[in-house]
């Protein structure tokens, strides 16, 4: 019987890089998860735990030693580990700079050494649309890089450094730009899918929606197991030293949302270097990768809604602590910019 090809997926625990890990296990891998639980969690992968087709080391990724074990006779690298949320980003630079450019570059190297030393067949990271900023819509993968906060700027410095290991190095690379993915497992902080978690859990609550601004702005909101089969075709192709964006391609209002969800509605202010609306042009993906989204938004909230379950543990926020916990985010990002 034909040995089973094999993966890594760092950050595997975490919201993706858990569905990723079920995608690969369904397509015949076996899979090496590589998470530190700082933002992952256990239960994300739980379902896994008897199967011998998965491992899984808690390391933080800037620790990794180069010939680490776990990257022997592997496939492919899909790079989802890292720290997202905006207000610590900017509170903590450094942090995020180390983690999300420096740990990046430990795993290229890890990839690279691969194999004894040939290397993997692809390396895919998990990059962010906030390197857009306040962009045109439809955005496209060439629209100006305008970084906001520190999360973005370290999240496409991370891609700046993928591609550069391709161009000196040679390593077969593609970068990913994620949209407003959401699911099943996400949380009520972090990058992805935050919004979905603050709002299950203030309806379990019986607490009023906190909606930011009027609620009218739009999101290219992209369900969770759509994201992992647009990372799984920038692997499987043969181009190389691409960005692609992943999205649905289609906003959709948080007031859309909060219908589809039902329940009242408490609104704090607006912030700062959020834009009105995003949107992916996923034209790029579609054409070249012959990937398209499955899952329509009423589809996945609907999923989330038959789970909500799971979000009964997260923290229950509310107008005065959003305020409390974003501080900083209107003292930095308020100040008027200098034209």
């Amino acid at each position: 019987m034909a040995k089973s090809a094999r993966a890594v997926v760092t950050g595997g625990a975490g919201f993706i890089g858990s569905h990723m890990v079920d995608l690969l296990l369904d397509r015949g891998f076996q899979v090496h998860i590589i998470d530190n639980l700082t933002g992952g969690r256990p239960q994300n992968i739980a379902h896994h735990s008897s199967n011998p087709d998965v491992t899984f080391s808690e390391f933080d990724i800037r620790d990794v030693a180069l010939d680490d074990p776990a990257f022997e006779d592997v496939r492919y690298v899909f790079h989802f580990a890292g720290i997202g949320d905006i207000v610590p980003s900017i509170e903590q630079p450094l942090e995020y700079l180390s983690t999300n450019v420096q740990g990046t570059a430990r795993m290229l190297e890890c990839a690279r050494a691969a194999n004894h030393g040939k290397g993997v067949e692809k390396f895919v990271y998990a990059a962010s649309s906030s390197c857009y900023g306040l962009a045109d819509t439809p955005t496209t993968e060439t629209n100006p890089i305008n970084p906001q906060y520190p999360y973005a700027l370290s999240k496409y410095l991370g891609e700046e450094t993928v591609m550069h290991w391709n161009k000196v190095y040679g390593l077969p690379v593609n970068s990913v730009r994620i949209f407003n993915a959401y699911g099943i497992r996400s949380r009520t902080t972090g990058a992805y899918g935050a919004v979905f978690g603050v709002f299950l859990r203030q309806k379990l609550a019986e607490k009023p929606f906190t909606v930011v601004g009027d609620g009218t702005q739009t999101r290219d909101f992209i369900y969770v197991t759509d994201v992992a089969r647009g990372f799984m075709a920038a692997a499987e192709t043969d181009i190389i030293g691409e960005a692609f964006n992943v999205g649905a391609g289609n906003p959709q209002s948080v007031n859309r949302l909060v219908e589809l969800l039902g329940g009242d509605v408490t609104y704090i202010p607006k912030r700062p270097g959020e834009p009105d609306c995003t949107y992916a042009d996923i034209t790029k993906i579609s054409t070249r990768l012959g990937w398209q989204p499955e899952i329509s938004f009423e589809e996945g909230v609907q999923r989330i809604v038959d789970q909500i379950e799971h979000w009964r543990e997260e923290p229950l926020w509310d107008s005065e602590n959003i305020a409390a916990a974003t501080g900083s985010w209107f003292k930095y990002l308020g100040k008027p910019q200098d034209s």
